[in-house]
């Protein structure tokens, strides 16, 4: 399924200041957006479309890369198997948030991971050093979500610059119309962007699943 979608789409992007550090994620991860694979999961799937970019990551950092990265049928048939979720999540257009994102990537892939909460009205840039030391020891693909702001988003890097701080969002919430897309297609709209951290909602709690697999290291 992931053979035609694009890998990386954070890359070539500029940085968000001409200084400061950035960190991002090692290693390869494909880009799952609303249907992706044909599934209509527009205004629902996004959390479904988070995890299998994530578990995309996770089978590429792995000398044994299986199972394949599940389909959204395949997630909710994982999570009724785990007693998580009733037998009528089955075909549902229900959400998923981090701890399902959390349970999935655990359960295929033997792959812990860890959540942060980050309170309403928490200020997202007080967690900005956890998520770099996370990155810099583990250059995973981070999935984030909320209560308020409920669009699920991965976040693929920091960006530290003095007293301002950025997160690389990486948003799969974009719909292709035609089949063929490409990576500056998908920054120029905006579905991957360095979002201040000023402009997370004060407002929403936000939870982000970290997955302790080790990306590759840097060359």
């Amino acid at each position: 399924m992931s053979e035609n979608l694009l890998e990386n789409v954070h890359e070539d992007l500029p940085d968000p200041t001409p200084s400061g550090k950035t960190i991002v994620t090692r290693g390869k991860y494909s880009y799952y957006h609303y249907n992706c694979d044909g599934f209509q999961d527009a205004g629902w799937g996004c959390g479904y479309r988070t995890l299998q970019s994530m578990c995309s990551w996770v089978r590429n950092c792995k000398e044994n890369p299986s199972p394949d990265v599940p389909t959204i049928t395949n997630i909710q048939e994982t999570l009724v198997s785990l007693n998580d979720k009733p037998a009528s999540f089955l075909g549902s257009k229900e959400w998923i948030g981090a701890l399902e994102v959390f349970y999935t990537v655990d359960s295929l892939y033997d792959v812990s991971c860890k959540i942060v909460h980050i309170p309403s009205n928490g200020d997202v840039k007080k967690y900005v050093s956890l998520l770099k030391q996370y990155l810099e020891e583990y250059g995973g693909f981070i999935m984030m979500g909320g209560d308020v702001d409920a669009s699920s988003k991965g976040i693929a890097g920091v960006h530290i610059a003095g007293n301002d701080a950025y997160l690389l969002v990486v948003d799969p919430h974009f719909v292709s119309k035609s089949g063929e897309i490409t990576r500056e297609e998908i920054q120029g709209k905006k579905f991957v962007k360095w979002q201040h951290t000023s402009e997370f909602l004060d407002s929403s709690f936000y939870n982000l699943c970290l997955p302790l697999q080790k990306g590759p290291q840097m060359s």
